[in-house]
């Protein structure tokens, strides 16, 4: 058996055939509705930092916010940045309810 730990000799493909191969077996996995809704997400200020933020909290954290979002799905969610630096989501406006869920990465 032979085993590389690091290729020293690297040929000058870009590696854009496997790109390749990914997008279109996404393409094939997902609704164009899916897709154009990703895209129109996609393209929203500030949603690929909040995605690595969402991605970057531990399971524990990112289990509660999701099952916070999933029971308030029809419910205006209030965020706000408290004294000590801490993301506080609430139910309703912020100065009408106290918090229900408060978690930091």
């Amino acid at each position: 058996m032979t085993a590389i730990i690091y290729d020293f000799v690297r040929s000058e493909d870009d590696g854009s055939d496997d790109e390749t191969e990914r997008l279109f077996a996404a393409l094939g996995r997902y609704t164009v509705a899916e897709l154009l809704e990703l895209l129109y997400v996609g393209e929203e200020p500030g949603f690929f930092e909040l995605m690595r933020g969402v991605f970057g909290l531990s399971d524990e954290s990112r289990s509660v916010f999701q099952k916070f979002l999933s029971e308030a799905s029809n419910q205006t969610i209030t965020a706000a940045i408290d004294s000590e630096g801490r993301c506080v989501f609430t139910l309703g406006n912020f100065g009408q309810v106290t918090p229900v869920k408060v978690f930091t990465r």
